[in-house]
């Protein structure tokens, strides 16, 4: 079974899909971290083409692991984690995430990881309208762009000042703008996905109302 949820960036999918995972004994997978690995790789590469990245990704070892409940990238035989979120990696990932071959490649094991009995709880932009568009429960995060520029400020250890919030609403509103115009994958909630407005919630207000969704659509199965 797969929870889809999916929402724009520093909508708090990853940790709000870790979370919902935790309280309902399922595995979480952030399909954004496996795009980061692989803008990783990418931006030392001196052409960005999905068949390079690929190609230096898997000669690299990029895969996933559980650990801890959750499904993580390992790139050369050690957890990616470090290299996932730093500023070039974040300058780049929505560039490197709009090729088509890199979605392939990582829908392709995103979909592996789900081939099994256990319960994945999955989040990223597209995972209820491309890859798993049948997954039972689905789930929209969103946000204003300045209670997502505050939480993303206050992630980062830094005061969320009014010029900061400003600027970095801007940034995730280009973020935004770039993501739902992409020719491939566009940022979208599906049409039968479950739209949550997070921006007056506080985390365990979101968590216990998904959580109640998650457990009434999982009745009978």
């Amino acid at each position: 079974m797969v929870i889809a949820i999916d929402g724009p960036s520093a909508s708090g999918k990853s940790s709000t899909a870790g979370a919902v995972a935790r309280a309902i004994g399922a595995v979480h997978l952030d399909s954004g971290a496996l795009y980061r690995a692989l803008t990783a790789v990418a931006q030392d590469l001196p052409e960005r083409t999905a068949d390079a990245v690929v190609r230096v990704a898997e000669a690299r070892d990029l895969e996933l692991r559980e650990v801890g409940g959750e499904l993580v990238p390992f790139l050369d035989g050690r957890d990616a984690e470090p290299l996932l979120r730093t500023p070039e990696v974040t300058g780049l990932v929505s560039q490197v995430s709009a090729l088509s071959g890199v979605r392939d490649w990582v829908n392709a094991r995103i979909r592996a990881a789900a081939r099994s009995d256990r319960t994945l709880v999955i989040d990223g932009r597209d995972i209820g309208t491309v890859v798993f568009p049948r997954a039972p429960v689905k789930i929209f995060l969103t946000a204003s762009p300045e209670a997502r520029a505050r939480r993303r400020l206050l992630q980062r250890g830094q005061e969320p000042d009014p010029a900061r919030v400003e600027r970095e609403a801007a940034r995730l509103t280009e973020r935004d703008r770039l993501d739902s115009s992409r020719a491939v994958a566009p940022l979208s909630a599906a049409s039968d996905a479950v739209i949550l407005d997070t921006t007056s919630l506080d985390f365990d207000e979101q968590i216990g109302r998904i959580v109640r969704v998650v457990r009434e659509r999982m009745k009978g199965r």
